[in-house]
């Protein structure tokens, strides 16, 4: 009486025979397989071509993904680049200011982007109302509570904000960015354009006189 053969055995043969179909090509088409989702059988050749199609498709899927990201990087690198040149080429803080919040609000599409700037004692007192500090640097991103985004923007619409710290001389300068949607600023955002533009704008304003 022969041995019955044990799946297991013939899966590990298998495995360490992977050219054991080579030369027998005439049982590939006599294999069955149950498809999980139809629960058809198909014979080897056909659901490996089913699978080659379906690893086609997710290379396409990825292929796509990275050809947009690909083109949202480069307009969002046009769009920084003049950003920066317009902000080297400004004359003036006033001039920075409204070249920067019309670059945010047509460009970037922000709903409200703020440009402030504030004495020590103005900026002493904002903390104690914002409970944020705002020192030189510090950057600060999240759907903050209604009265602390107030005390930032004008427009009552603002629900979650993203603050960039400057220096301007003896004085405080924020970078401000608004959205009217609440989970548009989390705080697990890259604050790292921001940051940028923030650092450009510090450092036009020492080349330029405090009272301009």
């Amino acid at each position: 009486m022969s041995k019955k053969l044990d799946p297991k055995d013939v899966e590990i043969f298998l495995l360490e025979n992977i050219d054991f179909f080579k030369d027998r090509e005439a049982l590939i088409s006599e294999l069955k397989f149950n498809h999980s989702s139809a629960g058809s059988a198909s014979s080897l050749l056909e659901r490996q071509i089913h699978r080659l199609r379906d690893e086609q498709k997710e290379l396409m899927d990825l292929l796509s993904n990275y050809m947009e990201t690909a083109s949202l990087n480069e307009d969002l690198f046009n769009k920084s680049k003049d950003l920066t040149l317009s902000i080297l080429g400004s004359t003036s803080k006033e001039d920075i200011t409204t070249t920067v919040k019309k670059a945010f609000l047509e460009k970037f599409n922000v709903d409200v982007c703020e440009i402030s700037f504030y004495e020590n004692h103005e900026i002493e007192n904002l903390e104690n109302k914002t409970e944020l500090s705002m020192h030189k640097g510090a950057i600060h991103c999240g759907p903050y509570a209604k009265e602390k985004i107030s005390f930032i923007f004008k427009n009552q619409e603002v629900q979650s904000m993203v603050l960039a710290v400057f220096v301007s001389g003896k004085r405080i300068g924020i970078l401000a960015l608004g959205s009217f949607d609440r989970s548009k600023y989390l705080g697990d955002e890259d604050t790292t354009f921001i940051q940028y533009i923030r650092d450009i704008i510090e450092k036009r304003l020492v080349t330029i006189k405090p009272d301009a």
